[in-house]
């Protein structure tokens, strides 16, 4: 059975919820581990108040038995504390009483580079938050959950990621000049992943082809509007003969510029991917706007915001990155159980002799 991931929530709501399906049974899972992942999702230069407000940590509902998986759906949750203050505005269901807290008038200002205007006019919302809480990127927290946990699955047979951003340095000297201006600033991150073993994905289909998923995870990622693997864009004012990785006797390479897969296979080279994130679309200084209420022109809605979320960016990437990783790696090794997955990969790489 393939791994498979589906999240639901509001950044309001009482909850994000997800389901993972496919996970062998006797997975061992750190609470700990799970946790320690959603606070650096929260952490990173130029995060607003709102980060102080979760404090998120897991709670698991179902699939798993004093720390191991029982081969059933994994029910993730994370609360969002911050619903306290919504109880009113994102009720589930028809409020009772007076209107109160936050929430509770229509938002009909929607934001340049958000999903406010697409949404309302897609769905016939009239109230713009009814795109909007579902479009946040507050969502992202249940799927770094997930992340962990494909993290933990990929550890069983040495495989390693981590996430960072590109030249912090300049990143944060950026935010500190967009602050001073009450402004948003974007920036690059990148996921490395170690010890993957030559032969995830395929180039039989492009919907097997290992660098498309990675991309397609990569950009499904809120504000990010670019993706490279390896050198990427740089490859294409290089000649051939500059471009690609020399494979010595041994079959390994003295460079990597493919990011570790080459026509959609993983070739047991690190692998390497960029993701570009635009400026966030909250702006302390509005960009021009309609009101959707009167047609007439106006400014965006302000709302609290971070001036960046690179950092937080890199998790989020890290995340999305394990869970493509651990998906073709259970369709490549299989098995129901945890040793049967490890034996199949053990197997494997005895069979292609690969150190």
């Amino acid at each position: 059975m393939t791994l498979r991931l589906s999240s639901a929530g509001e950044s309001h709501g009482p909850a994000l919820v997800a389901i993972v399906a496919g996970l062998p049974a006797g997975l061992v899972l750190d609470r700990d581990a799970i946790d320690a992942d959603l606070k650096r999702r929260q952490e990173g230069y130029g995060r607003s108040p709102r980060q102080q407000i979760e404090q998120d940590r897991v709670e698991v509902l179902a699939g798993l038995r004093q720390g191991r998986t029982l081969g059933t759906p994994l029910a993730l949750v994370v609360r969002n504390n911050d619903h306290k203050n919504w109880t009113w505005g994102m009720s589930p269901w028809p409020p009772e009483g007076e209107p109160s807290g936050k929430g509770t008038k229509p938002v009909t200002l929607p934001r340049p580079g958000h999903a406010d205007l697409a949404g309302v006019l897609k769905y016939g919302h009239e109230d713009v938050r009814d795109a909007l809480e579902r479009a946040s990127a507050r969502h992202t927290a249940v799927h770094v959950a997930a992340g962990a946990v494909a993290k933990a699955l990929l550890a069983t047979i040495g495989v390693e990621v981590h996430g960072a951003t590109v030249d912090e340095e300049a990143l944060r000297a950026n935010i500190d000049e967009a602050r001073k201006d009450r402004d948003t600033a974007g920036g690059i991150v990148e996921v490395r992943a170690t010890g993957v073993p030559p032969g995830l994905g395929s180039y039989a289909t492009k919907d097997d082809r290992l660098d498309a998923r990675l991309a397609f995870a990569l950009m499904g990622i809120q504000a990010v509007k670019g993706v490279e693997i390896g050198d990427g864009f740089a490859l294409a004012a290089l000649r051939g003969s500059q471009a690609h990785d020399e494979i010595r006797t041994d079959r390994r390479r003295d460079t990597n510029r493919a990011g570790g897969i080459e026509a959609g296979v993983s070739n047991g080279e690190e692998i390497v991917a960029r993701a570009a994130m635009k400026p966030l679309p909250t702006l302390m200084k509005p960009l021009a706007s309609v009101d959707l209420q009167t047609g007439e022109a106006a400014t965006a809605l302000v709302e609290r915001s971070d001036v960046a979320a690179v950092e937080a960016l890199a998790v989020v990437a890290e995340a999305a990155v394990a869970w493509e990783l651990a998906v073709a790696a259970k369709e490549k090794f299989g098995g129901d159980a945890v040793g049967d997955f490890v034996a199949a990969h053990r197997a494997y790489v005895e069979r292609i002799q690969w150190r």
